[in-house]
Protein backbone atom coordinates (compact mmCIF):
# COMPACT_ATOMS: atom_id res chain seq x y z
CA UNK A 1 0.00 0.00 0.00
CA UNK A 2 1.60 3.79 -1.45
CA UNK A 3 0.88 6.59 0.95
CA UNK A 4 -2.63 8.57 -0.07
CA UNK A 5 -1.75 12.13 2.11
CA UNK A 6 -3.50 14.27 -0.24
CA UNK A 7 -6.71 15.50 0.99
CA UNK A 8 -8.20 17.01 -2.24
CA UNK A 9 -8.78 21.21 -1.40
CA UNK A 10 -12.48 21.99 -0.37
CA UNK A 11 -12.96 18.99 1.42
CA UNK A 12 -14.53 19.73 4.87
CA UNK A 13 -14.49 18.17 7.67
CA UNK A 14 -17.22 17.87 10.79
CA UNK A 15 -16.82 17.07 13.94
CA UNK A 16 -18.73 16.02 17.48
CA UNK A 17 -18.06 14.90 20.77
CA UNK A 18 -20.51 12.78 22.25
CA UNK A 19 -20.48 12.20 26.24
CA UNK A 20 -21.79 8.40 27.17
CA UNK A 21 -21.33 7.98 31.05
CA UNK A 22 -21.49 4.27 30.83
CA UNK A 23 -17.83 3.87 28.89
CA UNK A 24 -14.78 4.06 30.56
CA UNK A 25 -13.34 7.08 28.32
CA UNK A 26 -17.18 8.79 28.14
CA UNK A 27 -16.08 11.57 25.94
CA UNK A 28 -15.79 10.32 22.22
CA UNK A 29 -14.79 12.73 19.39
CA UNK A 30 -15.57 11.67 16.47
CA UNK A 31 -14.76 13.68 12.67
CA UNK A 32 -16.63 13.19 9.65
CA UNK A 33 -15.61 14.18 5.59
CA UNK A 34 -16.99 13.12 2.17
CA UNK A 35 -14.15 10.93 0.22
CA UNK A 36 -14.39 12.82 -3.61
CA UNK A 37 -12.34 9.47 -4.80
CA UNK A 38 -14.88 6.77 -3.30
CA UNK A 39 -17.80 9.11 -3.09
CA UNK A 40 -18.33 7.48 0.22
CA UNK A 41 -18.79 9.31 3.69
CA UNK A 42 -16.19 8.48 6.06
CA UNK A 43 -15.67 8.66 9.89
CA UNK A 44 -13.09 7.90 12.50
CA UNK A 45 -13.90 8.13 16.38
CA UNK A 46 -11.91 7.66 19.96
CA UNK A 47 -12.82 7.28 23.09
CA UNK A 48 -11.30 10.15 25.56
CA UNK A 49 -10.89 10.29 29.42
CA UNK A 50 -12.38 14.27 29.29
CA UNK A 51 -13.23 16.45 26.92
CA UNK A 52 -10.40 18.56 26.86
CA UNK A 53 -8.41 15.32 25.77
CA UNK A 54 -11.24 15.08 22.50
CA UNK A 55 -11.32 18.90 21.71
CA UNK A 56 -7.36 18.03 21.25
CA UNK A 57 -7.87 15.16 19.20
CA UNK A 58 -10.18 16.60 17.06
CA UNK A 59 -7.45 19.76 16.63
CA UNK A 60 -4.82 17.73 15.58
CA UNK A 61 -7.19 15.83 13.08
CA UNK A 62 -8.08 19.51 11.87
CA UNK A 63 -4.95 20.58 11.47
CA UNK A 64 -3.27 17.75 9.62
CA UNK A 65 -6.41 18.24 7.04
CA UNK A 66 -5.06 21.76 6.49
CA UNK A 67 -1.63 20.37 5.92
CA UNK A 68 -2.91 17.77 3.36
CA UNK A 69 -3.40 14.83 5.25
CA UNK A 70 -6.80 12.52 5.18
CA UNK A 71 -7.88 11.91 8.66
CA UNK A 72 -7.65 8.66 8.34
CA UNK A 73 -3.73 8.79 7.60
CA UNK A 74 -3.31 11.02 10.31
CA UNK A 75 -4.55 9.10 12.90
CA UNK A 76 -3.25 5.58 11.82
CA UNK A 77 -0.99 3.40 14.12
CA UNK A 78 2.70 2.72 13.82
CA UNK A 79 2.38 -1.17 13.43
CA UNK A 80 -0.42 -0.51 10.61
CA UNK A 81 1.59 2.22 8.94
CA UNK A 82 4.81 0.52 8.93
CA UNK A 83 3.50 -2.89 7.79
CA UNK A 84 1.63 -0.73 5.05
CA UNK A 85 4.83 0.78 4.06
CA UNK A 86 7.51 -1.28 4.60
CA UNK A 87 8.76 -2.44 0.85
CA UNK A 88 9.07 1.37 0.65
CA UNK A 89 10.98 1.97 3.53
CA UNK A 90 13.77 -0.74 3.21
CA UNK A 91 13.98 -0.65 -0.48
CA UNK A 92 17.70 -0.22 -1.39
CA UNK A 93 18.98 -2.59 1.17
CA UNK A 94 20.59 -6.03 0.70
CA UNK A 95 18.82 -9.30 1.39
CA UNK A 96 20.95 -9.96 4.18
CA UNK A 97 19.69 -7.09 5.92
CA UNK A 98 16.39 -7.18 5.56
CA UNK A 99 15.90 -10.23 8.26
CA UNK A 100 17.55 -8.44 11.31
CA UNK A 101 15.62 -5.48 10.42
CA UNK A 102 12.26 -7.41 10.14
CA UNK A 103 13.26 -8.80 13.17
CA UNK A 104 13.33 -5.61 15.20
CA UNK A 105 10.32 -4.59 13.43
CA UNK A 106 8.27 -7.36 14.36
CA UNK A 107 9.42 -8.50 18.03
CA UNK A 108 10.74 -5.10 19.39
CA UNK A 109 9.08 -1.81 17.18
CA UNK A 110 5.57 -3.06 17.44
CA UNK A 111 5.19 -4.55 20.47
CA UNK A 112 6.64 -1.32 21.91
CA UNK A 113 5.38 1.86 19.63
CA UNK A 114 3.01 0.18 17.36
CA UNK A 115 -0.16 1.18 19.20
CA UNK A 116 0.89 4.67 19.01
CA UNK A 117 -0.52 6.84 15.97
CA UNK A 118 2.36 7.74 13.66
CA UNK A 119 2.34 11.64 14.54
CA UNK A 120 1.97 11.12 18.22
CA UNK A 121 5.49 9.77 18.42
CA UNK A 122 7.96 11.69 20.13
CA UNK A 123 11.82 11.97 20.80
CA UNK A 124 11.10 11.15 24.69
CA UNK A 125 8.78 7.57 23.64
CA UNK A 126 11.78 6.79 21.09
CA UNK A 127 14.29 7.30 23.84
CA UNK A 128 12.41 5.43 26.78
CA UNK A 129 11.95 2.73 24.17
CA UNK A 130 15.78 2.49 23.63
CA UNK A 131 16.52 2.64 26.77
CA UNK A 132 14.11 -0.12 27.91
CA UNK A 133 15.62 -2.00 25.13
CA UNK A 134 19.30 -1.58 26.39
CA UNK A 135 17.48 -2.81 30.18
CA UNK A 136 16.65 -5.86 28.81
CA UNK A 137 20.07 -6.49 27.88
CA UNK A 138 19.49 -6.50 24.55
CA UNK A 139 22.98 -7.12 22.01
CA UNK A 140 24.16 -3.88 21.02
CA UNK A 141 23.78 -5.24 17.10
CA UNK A 142 20.23 -5.93 18.07
CA UNK A 143 19.50 -2.22 19.48
CA UNK A 144 21.39 -1.20 16.15
CA UNK A 145 19.37 -2.80 13.41
CA UNK A 146 15.81 -2.36 15.62
CA UNK A 147 16.52 1.54 15.75
CA UNK A 148 17.50 1.36 11.93
CA UNK A 149 14.11 0.04 10.94
CA UNK A 150 12.32 2.73 12.85
CA UNK A 151 14.16 4.96 11.56
CA UNK A 152 13.28 4.15 8.02
CA UNK A 153 9.32 3.74 8.33
CA UNK A 154 9.46 7.13 10.45
CA UNK A 155 11.75 8.65 7.78
CA UNK A 156 9.29 7.27 5.19
CA UNK A 157 5.98 9.31 7.06
CA UNK A 158 8.43 12.36 6.85
CA UNK A 159 8.52 11.97 2.98
CA UNK A 160 4.80 12.14 2.49
CA UNK A 161 4.04 14.79 5.25
CA UNK A 162 2.62 12.99 8.44
CA UNK A 163 5.44 14.40 10.51
CA UNK A 164 7.70 16.94 9.68
CA UNK A 165 11.27 15.55 11.77
CA UNK A 166 11.65 12.08 12.26
CA UNK A 167 12.13 11.71 16.14
CA UNK A 168 13.77 8.29 16.05
CA UNK A 169 17.00 9.77 14.95
CA UNK A 170 18.36 9.70 18.59
CA UNK A 171 21.58 10.24 19.27
CA UNK A 172 23.86 8.73 22.17
CA UNK A 173 22.48 5.50 22.51
CA UNK A 174 26.04 3.80 22.21
CA UNK A 175 26.86 5.78 25.35
CA UNK A 176 23.54 4.31 27.33
CA UNK A 177 24.89 0.96 26.36
CA UNK A 178 28.28 1.61 27.59
CA UNK A 179 26.83 3.03 30.64
CA UNK A 180 24.35 -0.23 30.75
CA UNK A 181 27.76 -2.49 29.48
CA UNK A 182 29.54 -0.76 33.24
CA UNK A 183 26.31 -1.34 35.41
CA UNK A 184 26.45 -5.01 34.65
CA UNK A 185 30.38 -5.24 35.48
CA UNK A 186 29.52 -3.53 39.24
CA UNK A 187 25.76 -3.68 39.58
CA UNK A 188 26.13 -3.94 43.43
CA UNK A 189 27.22 -0.09 43.04
CA UNK A 190 23.28 0.18 41.99
CA UNK A 191 21.65 -1.30 44.96
CA UNK A 192 20.27 0.60 48.01
CA UNK A 193 22.04 0.38 51.19
CA UNK A 194 19.72 -0.88 53.60
CA UNK A 195 16.20 -1.85 54.74
CA UNK A 196 15.62 1.60 56.13
CA UNK A 197 16.40 3.63 52.95
CA UNK A 198 14.24 1.09 50.87
CA UNK A 199 10.99 2.19 53.04
CA UNK A 200 11.84 5.98 53.05
CA UNK A 201 11.88 5.63 49.29
CA UNK A 202 8.92 3.47 48.96
CA UNK A 203 7.09 5.79 51.22
CA UNK A 204 8.27 8.84 49.64
CA UNK A 205 7.36 7.71 46.08
CA UNK A 206 3.59 6.90 47.64
CA UNK A 207 3.48 10.86 49.01
CA UNK A 208 4.14 12.02 45.54
CA UNK A 209 1.48 9.93 43.87
CA UNK A 210 -2.19 11.00 42.98
CA UNK A 211 -3.95 9.92 46.03
CA UNK A 212 -1.46 8.45 48.03
CA UNK A 213 -1.67 5.32 46.52
CA UNK A 214 0.29 2.52 48.97
CA UNK A 215 0.40 -0.09 46.08
CA UNK A 216 3.46 1.83 44.35
CA UNK A 217 5.20 1.53 47.47
CA UNK A 218 4.39 -2.05 47.72
CA UNK A 219 5.41 -2.47 44.65
CA UNK A 220 8.91 -0.80 44.87
CA UNK A 221 9.29 -3.54 48.36
CA UNK A 222 8.38 -6.36 46.74
CA UNK A 223 10.42 -5.61 43.68
CA UNK A 224 13.88 -4.90 46.15
CA UNK A 225 13.15 -8.10 48.47
CA UNK A 226 12.27 -10.87 45.31
CA UNK A 227 14.60 -9.74 42.91
CA UNK A 228 11.65 -9.62 40.32
CA UNK A 229 11.55 -7.42 37.45
CA UNK A 230 8.29 -4.52 37.39
CA UNK A 231 6.78 -6.53 34.52
CA UNK A 232 6.65 -9.79 36.34
CA UNK A 233 5.67 -8.33 39.20
CA UNK A 234 2.94 -7.25 37.28
CA UNK A 235 2.27 -10.25 35.91
CA UNK A 236 2.00 -12.27 39.21
CA UNK A 237 -1.38 -14.11 40.17
CA UNK A 238 -2.70 -14.76 43.77
CA UNK A 239 -2.75 -18.38 42.75
CA UNK A 240 0.94 -17.95 42.10
CA UNK A 241 1.55 -17.25 45.94
CA UNK A 242 2.19 -20.59 47.89
CA UNK A 243 1.56 -18.92 51.50
CA UNK A 244 2.38 -22.06 53.35
CA UNK A 245 6.18 -22.27 52.25
CA UNK A 246 5.97 -18.61 51.46
CA UNK A 247 7.41 -19.05 48.12
CA UNK A 248 6.53 -16.88 44.74
CA UNK A 249 6.56 -19.35 41.42
CA UNK A 250 7.00 -16.50 38.70
CA UNK A 251 5.09 -17.65 35.76
CA UNK A 252 4.25 -14.60 33.45
CA UNK A 253 5.60 -10.86 33.08
CA UNK A 254 3.53 -7.91 31.92
CA UNK A 255 5.34 -6.57 28.55
CA UNK A 256 3.89 -3.61 26.05
CA UNK A 257 2.34 -4.90 22.96
CA UNK A 258 0.34 -3.45 20.20
CA UNK A 259 -2.97 -1.24 22.28
CA UNK A 260 -1.57 -2.14 25.45
CA UNK A 261 -0.01 -3.97 27.69
CA UNK A 262 -0.25 -7.86 27.59
CA UNK A 263 0.96 -11.00 29.37
CA UNK A 264 3.67 -13.31 27.98
CA UNK A 265 6.45 -16.41 29.73
CA UNK A 266 8.84 -14.87 31.63
CA UNK A 267 12.47 -13.36 29.72
CA UNK A 268 14.19 -16.93 30.87
CA UNK A 269 10.90 -18.89 28.85
CA UNK A 270 10.42 -21.00 32.56
CA UNK A 271 9.15 -20.80 35.71
CA UNK A 272 11.08 -20.17 38.51
CA UNK A 273 10.68 -19.99 42.41
CA UNK A 274 11.22 -16.92 44.66
CA UNK A 275 11.20 -17.15 48.68
CA UNK A 276 9.41 -14.27 50.50
CA UNK A 277 10.77 -13.19 53.01
CA UNK A 278 9.54 -12.60 56.03
CA UNK A 279 9.53 -8.92 56.14
CA UNK A 280 6.93 -8.96 53.28
CA UNK A 281 4.88 -11.32 54.38
CA UNK A 282 2.21 -9.27 56.04
CA UNK A 283 2.27 -7.01 52.80
CA UNK A 284 1.59 -9.90 50.59
CA UNK A 285 -1.18 -11.56 52.91
CA UNK A 286 -2.56 -7.99 53.17
CA UNK A 287 -3.15 -7.64 49.39
CA UNK A 288 -4.13 -11.39 48.72
CA UNK A 289 -6.71 -10.37 51.20
CA UNK A 290 -7.87 -7.02 49.32
CA UNK A 291 -7.43 -9.28 45.95
CA UNK A 292 -10.44 -11.73 46.94
CA UNK A 293 -10.51 -15.44 46.46
CA UNK A 294 -9.80 -14.95 42.47
CA UNK A 295 -6.22 -17.15 42.15
CA UNK A 296 -6.43 -15.01 38.95
CA UNK A 297 -6.40 -12.10 40.52
CA UNK A 298 -3.32 -9.50 40.22
CA UNK A 299 -1.47 -9.21 43.78
CA UNK A 300 -0.26 -5.86 41.94
CA UNK A 301 -2.46 -3.28 40.06
CA UNK A 302 -2.93 0.59 39.57
CA UNK A 303 -5.21 2.34 41.16
CA UNK A 304 -7.95 1.42 38.10
CA UNK A 305 -6.67 -2.23 38.61
CA UNK A 306 -5.35 -2.16 35.75
CA UNK A 307 -1.34 -3.60 34.84
CA UNK A 308 0.77 -1.66 35.98
CA UNK A 309 4.65 -1.49 34.12
CA UNK A 310 8.09 0.41 35.10
CA UNK A 311 7.35 3.48 32.63
CA UNK A 312 3.37 3.09 34.61
CA UNK A 313 5.21 3.33 38.02
CA UNK A 314 7.82 6.06 37.03
CA UNK A 315 5.26 8.60 35.89
CA UNK A 316 2.30 7.77 38.90
CA UNK A 317 5.06 8.30 41.87
CA UNK A 318 6.95 11.24 39.74
CA UNK A 319 10.15 8.98 40.18
CA UNK A 320 12.93 11.30 38.97
CA UNK A 321 11.61 13.53 41.33
CA UNK A 322 11.42 11.53 44.59
CA UNK A 323 14.70 9.99 43.80
CA UNK A 324 16.70 12.76 43.38
CA UNK A 325 15.62 14.82 46.02
CA UNK A 326 16.56 11.62 48.17
CA UNK A 327 20.13 11.64 46.94
CA UNK A 328 19.80 8.37 44.14
CA UNK A 329 19.39 10.71 41.02
CA UNK A 330 20.49 7.77 38.92
CA UNK A 331 18.03 5.13 40.67
CA UNK A 332 15.52 3.24 37.95
CA UNK A 333 12.91 0.53 38.60
CA UNK A 334 15.55 -2.04 37.61
CA UNK A 335 17.89 -1.13 40.31
CA UNK A 336 15.58 -2.67 43.05
CA UNK A 337 16.54 -6.16 41.56
CA UNK A 338 20.18 -5.13 41.56
CA UNK A 339 19.07 -4.50 45.31
CA UNK A 340 17.44 -7.64 45.74
CA UNK A 341 20.73 -9.64 44.57
CA UNK A 342 23.04 -7.96 46.06
CA UNK A 343 21.26 -8.18 49.84
CA UNK A 344 21.05 -12.00 48.78
CA UNK A 345 24.49 -12.36 47.99
CA UNK A 346 25.52 -10.53 50.92
CA UNK A 347 23.43 -13.11 52.98
CA UNK A 348 25.28 -16.15 52.00
CA UNK A 349 23.53 -17.36 49.10
CA UNK A 350 24.66 -19.85 47.16
CA UNK A 351 25.86 -18.57 43.63
CA UNK A 352 23.43 -21.63 42.15
CA UNK A 353 20.57 -20.33 44.13
CA UNK A 354 21.30 -16.80 43.00
CA UNK A 355 20.91 -17.55 39.88
CA UNK A 356 17.95 -19.21 40.21
CA UNK A 357 16.06 -16.72 42.00
CA UNK A 358 17.25 -14.13 39.51
CA UNK A 359 16.10 -15.99 36.32
CA UNK A 360 19.61 -15.42 34.63
CA UNK A 361 20.70 -17.08 31.51
CA UNK A 362 24.14 -16.92 32.32
CA UNK A 363 26.44 -17.44 35.39
CA UNK A 364 28.53 -15.03 34.92
CA UNK A 365 26.20 -12.84 35.36
CA UNK A 366 24.93 -13.92 38.72
CA UNK A 367 28.81 -13.58 40.16
CA UNK A 368 28.89 -9.95 39.76
CA UNK A 369 26.75 -9.96 42.80
CA UNK A 370 29.27 -11.99 44.58
CA UNK A 371 31.69 -9.18 44.34
CA UNK A 372 32.50 -8.55 48.54
CA UNK A 373 31.93 -5.07 50.01
CA UNK A 374 34.46 -2.53 51.40
CA UNK A 375 34.38 -4.40 54.88
CA UNK A 376 34.79 -7.90 53.97
CA UNK A 377 37.92 -6.42 51.66
CA UNK A 378 39.52 -4.95 54.31
CA UNK A 379 38.91 -8.04 57.23
CA UNK A 380 40.22 -10.37 54.00
CA UNK A 381 43.63 -7.23 54.03
CA UNK A 382 43.68 -8.03 57.95
CA UNK A 383 42.92 -11.95 58.01
CA UNK A 384 45.82 -12.12 55.22
CA UNK A 385 48.35 -9.69 57.05
CA UNK A 386 48.07 -11.89 60.18
CA UNK A 387 48.78 -14.74 58.11
CA UNK A 388 52.06 -13.13 57.07
CA UNK A 389 52.84 -12.12 60.54
CA UNK A 390 52.93 -15.59 61.81
CA UNK A 391 55.02 -17.20 58.96
CA UNK A 392 57.38 -14.18 60.08
CA UNK A 393 57.78 -15.00 63.80
CA UNK A 394 60.39 -16.96 64.90
CA UNK A 395 60.10 -20.63 65.43
CA UNK A 396 61.60 -22.68 69.03
CA UNK A 397 63.06 -26.13 67.72
CA UNK A 398 62.00 -28.77 70.27
CA UNK A 399 64.26 -29.73 72.90
CA UNK A 400 65.97 -25.80 72.00
CA UNK A 401 67.29 -23.75 75.28
CA UNK A 402 66.37 -20.04 74.67
CA UNK A 403 69.73 -18.28 76.38
CA UNK A 404 68.95 -15.24 78.26
CA UNK A 405 71.68 -12.78 79.93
Amino acid sequence: MADKAIVPVGVRLTTDIEYRPDRLNPYRARVRWFDPATKRRLSLSEGKADEDEAQEWLQSIIEAAEAGLSPSLATMKLAEYGNANMDLALRGLELKTLDPYLAGWRMRVVPALGHLAVRMITNGAVDRTVQNWIADELSRSTVKNTIAVLVRVMEQAVRVGIIKVNPARVTGWQKLYKQAEDELLDPRALALPDWETLVTLADALVAASHDEYRGWGDVVIFAACTAARIGEISGCRIGDIDTTQWIWTVRRQTTPAPGGLTDKGTKGKRARKVPIVEEIRPLVAQRILSAGPNPDARLFTSPRSRRISTAVLRDATHWDDVVTKLGYEHLRRHDLRHTALTWFADAGAPVHLLRRTAGHGSLTTTQCYLHPDVRKITAAGAALSAHFSALRAPRSLPGSVVMTR
